[in-house]
């Protein structure tokens, strides 16, 4: 049993491997439908739980297909449902019977400490499908996207990040390290990238530069990545910060300091912090990036059941 929640905690050999074995999923499924099995149905019988505590889309959607497609089953908790919530049971307590009823338990969550107390009590995997600081499953697909677009190891790219520092961002240069890539952030003084993160990055090797003007950021990299100003439950001076950031906005303009053949990448959903012709134009990828949730989240779940391909 192995548990998917932080990026710096898993292996880089794991970590290709999954990403090897979406590859070969998504070949094998250019003619069948939606919800097909995979020929070798590895999850026959199995039962994914997912519990939502943040909206979500693309998160809930992949994971639900993905599941499906390896012959599992999914089932959505309703937290407002849930004793844990009306009838004051303890989340050791939930831990444990979501253990005994299900195969796994992907939680996207406003706590870490939730995180925490639920992997220690939990003899099922547990996968974190967002917490306030990390989105692992997310930046995982798109290191698999950017390298089916580029048709190159991510490590031989330039990545760009331009926008806040959030829990993107701290998955990306998790990433940036374990894949050695090279990462540009673009922000703000007052916004920059977590402490302690940035010193675990430099200690392992990290590739990082951070700069306070998008231009320089931008500047022949390979892809732009960025995400909303104002992030979900974002407690803030929303007018303020979205001021703060009025030089950090993703336009054509922007583009053209990165390489003639970059790519544009957004995890959704948008904002105010790319023009529509960045987020609808030729060099914009956020909805191939968007359906290839799925592919990675299928391995991701055959890591944690310990069935991955050699």
């Amino acid at each position: 049993m192995k548990h998917f929640i932080n990026l710096r905690d898993i292996p880089i050999r794991e970590l290709k491997k999954i990403i090897n074995d979406a590859k070969k999923r998504k070949k094998l499924r250019r003619n069948l439908n939606t919800l097909d099995s995979d020929p070798d149905q590895p999850l026959k019988g199995k039962l994914l739980i997912q519990m939502f505590e943040k909206s979500s889309l693309r998160t809930r959607l992949s994971f639900y297909i993905a599941i499906k497609q390896l012959s599992g089953g999914a089932l959505t908790l309703r937290t407002d449902e849930l004793h844990l919530s009306k009838g004051g049971e303890s989340l050791t307590d939930t831990a444990k019977i979501i253990s005994t009823f299900g195969n796994a338990f992907m939680l996207r969550t406003d706590s870490e400490e939730k995180l925490s107390t639920l992997k220690k009590n939990m003899t099922i995997p547990l996968i974190n499908g967002l917490s306030p600081n990390s989105h692992p499953t997310q930046v995982l697909s798109d290191v698999f996207t950017i390298e089916e677009i580029k048709k190159k190891p991510i490590s031989k790219l330039q990545i760009c990040w331009i926008g806040d520092s959030n829990n993107v961002l701290n998955s990306l240069i998790e990433a940036s390290v374990k894949f050695s890539f090279k990462l540009n952030i673009g922000c703000p003084k007052k916004y920059q990238p977590n402490k302690s993160l940035l010193k675990w990055a430099n200690k392992n090797k990290g590739k990082i530069k951070i700069f306070s003007n998008s231009k320089l950021a931008a500047k022949n990299s390979d892809v732009i990545f960025t995400d909303k100003v104002i992030s979900m439950n974002d407690k803030v001076n929303k007018a303020k910060k979205i001021k703060d950031f009025k030089n950090f906005k993703i336009t054509s303009y922007i583009m053209k300091f990165a390489k003639k053949d970059a790519i544009f990448l957004h995890c959704l959903p948008r904002g105010t912090e790319v023009t529509n012709d960045v987020f609808l134009g030729r060099q914009s990828k956020v909805f191939q990036q968007a359906q290839n949730r799925i592919y990675v989240q299928k391995s991701i779940l055959l890591y944690c059941f310990g069935k991955l391909r050699n």
